[in-house]
């Protein structure tokens, strides 16, 4: 069992996502630390406000959808649209997936790879954090 640790600070959270699916799918354990760093790209008025009606417009507040305001729980949720997570296959690979804010004491020692393109090379890219986005929409980072 392979295990893989990613360190998500300044990494585009479409492109982690894509990779952190294909290994779980593969069968590693993927633990992704840093997540209130990663970014989310697009206008940031327009992405708060697409999760904002997502979170309190659509539907009733207690019927759902249930969008968590924690970073972690965040990114999680967004990697759970990449897999099928009603098939068992893609189930046991969600349950592979882990997500952190910061860096766990576990892991402090552990070996962090950080995977693609970060926001520092993409100098005209309109973005924002996962942990702005998350405050912005009423949660505690």
């Amino acid at each position: 069992m392979v295990e893989i640790n990613i360190d998500a600070t300044n990494l585009i959270v479409g492109r982690l996502a894509s990779y952190v699916a294909k290994q779980a799918l593969l069968g590693a354990t993927v633990n992704i630390l840093n997540c209130e760093k990663a970014i989310i790209t697009g206008s940031p008025t327009q992405v708060r406000e697409k999760y904002y009606h997502g979170i309190f417009q659509r539907g009733q507040p207690w019927r759902g959808p249930f969008i968590s305001r924690m970073p972690d729980r965040f990114v999680r949720r967004m990697l759970r649209g990449m897999l099928d997570h009603n098939s068992p296959r893609g189930k046991n690979a969600y349950d592979r997936i882990m997500c952190y804010m910061g860096v766990p004491v576990q892991f402090k020692d552990a070996k962090l790879v950080s995977l693609g393109k970060k926001s520092s090379d993409l100098p005209t890219l309109r973005y924002q954090t996962i942990g702005e986005l998350c405050t912005s929409l009423g949660g505690r980072v």
